[in-house]
């Protein structure tokens, strides 16, 4: 792929997992990138690994911030476009996460509160104040779905609502700021081996029900999202937007993960086969 050498981008949750991994990519390629989150010490450590691979003029610099304050990310979208001297071409806006698993008769309605405020409040934040900066010359804006955005999973609660809104989102804005030149899409990581989802372990019934369930029978790496982002944020992707694309080794073919071996202790069994008491 061409060098996107001078491109200005901000990642959000860019201190870990898939959030490093698009970073370290973009600045490889030549961009200078502001990576953020809420864990200061994970930001400096990634920024100083990611550094040690980016090429070509590319730099990534960090900056703590909260994606569920609007004016904490507006603060980051201006210093990410400060650094690279006054433009903005591409913002991932990955920062996201669920809950604790329950039917949703159980579901406690703050906690479902609080993961719909950081995947879909946060991704909006991040639009609303990103299009102005994109307008004069266009670019490239990426939200992180899942898998979960368009396959059950089972008790997982706001989450794939959460992640299904960032999908429509990334439509409609697609629509709405095509005639600039900004392209929006997304894209549906399946199982990958982040710090997340190091809470499945290895020998477990939820862990086989994520091979079982995956054609290329294995889990990807945060660098094959990487790859995909490196992609839509750069021209080649020129012509593709409102798309949700999928890095899953073919998971999306066939049926959700069984997390039922981790409530089992939790709820009746009636519970998990959606039987009400």
């Amino acid at each position: 792929m061409a060098g996107i050498e001078g491109y200005g981008a901000l990642v959000t949750g860019g201190g870990t997992g898939i959030g490093y991994a698009c970073a370290a990519r973009l600045a490889a390629d030549g961009a200078r990138v502001l990576i953020c989150g809420r864990t200061e010490a994970k930001l400096i450590e990634s920024a100083e690994r990611g550094n040690r691979l980016a090429s070509r003029g590319g730099r990534i610099e960090w900056m703590a911030a909260d994606v569920t304050d609007e004016a904490q990310v507006k603060a980051v979208l201006d210093r990410a476009q400060e650094l690279s001297g006054g433009r903005l071409d591409i913002v991932v806006a990955n920062a996201g996460g669920g809950g604790l698993p329950a039917p949703y008769h159980l579901q406690d309605t703050a906690e479902f509160v609080r993961v719909l405020n950081l995947n879909v409040l946060g991704t909006f934040f991040c639009v609303k104040h990103a299009v102005p900066k994109m307008a004069e010359r266009g670019g490239s804006f990426i939200g992180m779905s899942s898998i979960a955005g368009h396959v059950t999973h089972v008790m997982f609660g706001a989450y794939p609502v959460a992640k299904a809104g960032i999908e429509q989102m990334m439509r409609n804005a697609a629509d709405e700021y095509g005639v600039r030149r900004i392209r929006f899409n997304a894209i549906r990581p399946g199982f990958i081996a982040t710090e997340m989802m190091d809470v499945v372990p290895r020998d477990s019934a939820t862990y086989a029900s994520y091979i079982d369930n995956t054609p290329l029978g294995d889990v990807g790496q945060p660098e094959d999202v990487g790859e995909l982002c490196r992609f839509l944020a750069g021209p080649e992707s020129r012509w593709i937007t409102g798309q949700c694309i999928n890095v899953d080794g073919g998971h999306s073919l066939r049926a959700g993960p069984d997390f039922s071996h981790f409530l089992r202790p939790h709820f009746a069994p009636e519970v998990l086969t959606g039987q009400l008491p």
